[in-house]
């Protein structure tokens, strides 16, 4: 595991190329590690994550997995890092190239906003092996793509190019190979030029809203709205487009 920083953008990098970046116990214990750690610090805006060399994640690691029980499944919290990315206050951003297979894709898929390369795969394969999704693809695939397309891809464990993940739903920018990094970071300067109350909110009210009833969602919605008008950033947001010139925003 290896991070890189840019003022306001950390790069996450998963690094196990032996075994395209597969996921084992280690690796999400690092990974939520830092990803908490990331969270807590108020200079971060944007996380990106990636793998090293031609890979996001092929998947998790299977020989690890084969013999664990279910009470092992619980005492080690091997989904732990699923729930820190769910809980992340930081726009999060996967750049991926080659496979997002299995915990892979339901990693890819924890993050706000999916860049991949021509060339990437995706998909949800555990039912060859015996079991199933266990880290969110039933249901934030189902609420990306929708029921019948993700039951496809569940059931019958094949993969898909990423030019048909972006026909789905599920990829936000399709690049040449190799690319995807480099748009992430091109998003991910983008987003952390905006005041960072506004985009916690937009984050927290789009994934709560979701799955609330519509005149809820459109209540938080609003109320969320009203909050920011006691924020530094909506009067120098609104300050500075009236007085024609680029806003400085604090956070505040």
């Amino acid at each position: 595991m290896s991070r890189e920083v840019e003022p306001g953008i950390v790069v996450v990098t998963i690094d196990r190329p032996e075994r395209r970046n597969a996921l084992n116990l280690a690796v999400k214990q690092q990974l939520a590690d830092f990803i908490e750690a990331l969270n807590r610090d108020e200079t971060v805006r944007v996380i990106i994550i990636t793998g090293a060399g031609k890979y996001f994640v092929a998947g998790t690691d299977i020989k690890e997995m084969m013999s664990m029980t279910p009470t092992e499944h619980t005492l080690w919290a091997t989904d732990r890092v699923f729930t820190v990315l769910r809980q992340c206050r930081k726009p999060l951003i996967a750049a991926v190239e080659g496979y997002a297979l299995g915990g892979g894709c339901e990693l890819a898929l924890s993050c706000d906003l999916i860049v991949a390369g021509k060339g990437a795969q995706f998909g949800q394969p555990e039912i060859r092996v015996g079991i199933m999704p266990g880290a969110g693809a039933t249901q934030r695939l189902v609420r990306t793509v929708g029921k019948y397309q993700a039951l496809r891809l569940m059931f019958t464990g094949e993969a898909i190019s990423a030019e048909e993940a972006q026909v789905m739903g599920l990829v936000s920018d399709l690049v040449a190979d190799g690319e995807a990094l480099k748009k992430s970071m091109e998003i991910a300067q983008t987003i952390a030029a905006m005041p960072p109350l506004a985009i916690r909110a937009i984050k927290e009210v789009v994934h709560l809203g979701h799955d609330a009833p519509l005149e809820t969602a459109l209540l938080l919605e609003r109320k969320a709205f009203q909050v920011l008008f006691d924020s530094e950033d909506q009067k120098e947001g609104m300050s500075a487009f009236l007085e024609k010139r680029s806003p400085k925003y604090t956070g505040k």
